[in-house]
């Protein structure tokens, strides 16, 4: 699974990023994230993501970037704020599969 996340700066979101693969481990899935910035992000998205969360800080520009990725073929959906945390990874990885489908 390939889950693409976007932040300001592509930095906010370190602690959500390791939250979720910590999660995905635990729960034997394999998963690839990547986090990058609102500048990156509509190149990036083009690049088979499964799945793209923009981070609560910006979600003034959900519209925009939920756009880029539907135009990408990528699901696109606002973190919870409550998942955007280190404590965030059961949150953050039920919402991922919600979004998925599983």
């Amino acid at each position: 699974m390939k889950v693409l996340f976007v932040c300001s700066q592509g930095m906010s979101s370190a602690i959500a990023v390791n939250a979720l693969k910590k999660e995905a481990e635990k729960n034997g899935v394999e998963m690839e994230v990547l986090a990058v910035s609102t500048q990156e992000f509509e190149q990036e998205v083009k690049n088979g993501w499964d799945v793209s969360m923009v981070a609560p800080q910006i979600r003034h520009r959900f519209d925009i970037l939920k756009e880029a990725a539907s135009n990408a073929g990528v699901p696109c959906a606002l973190i919870q704020p409550q998942a955007y945390s280190p404590l965030g990874g059961p949150k953050l990885f039920k919402q991922v599969n919600e979004i998925l489908g599983k």
